[in-house]
């Protein structure tokens, strides 16, 4: 699993490669604490090379989000594939986020 970010001018853009599983977790964490402090940016995550997501992976976005819109931010989430959608549909997550 490979987690980077980028701030741009108005935005973090936010790129996930791989399966966001449970291993992976606490290492993708740390690499997005910084956008638990993301005031006045929004959040884009690019999830078009994401294969996977487990429990643990929506934990994050769940707490990236909480985090902007305490900020009065957004998270979006973009390119996501059918296998996922259909994890954020089950878990009623599709309500939460923004997609493009």
């Amino acid at each position: 699993m490979v987690a980077t970010i980028e701030k741009l001018q108005d935005h973090y853009l936010v790129i996930l490669k791989g399966e966001l599983d449970t291993a992976a977790a606490i290492e993708v964490e740390e690499t997005l604490k910084p956008l638990y402090e993301s005031s006045g940016f929004d959040v884009v995550i690019d999830c078009t090379e994401l294969e996977y997501i487990a429990s643990s992976g929506l934990r994050i976005l769940i707490s990236i989000l909480k985090s902007a819109k305490a900020n009065g931010s957004k998270v979006i989430l973009r390119h996501v594939n059918d296998d996922i959608m259909n994890v954020f549909k089950l878990t009623g997550f599709v309500n939460l986020f923004e997609f493009e």
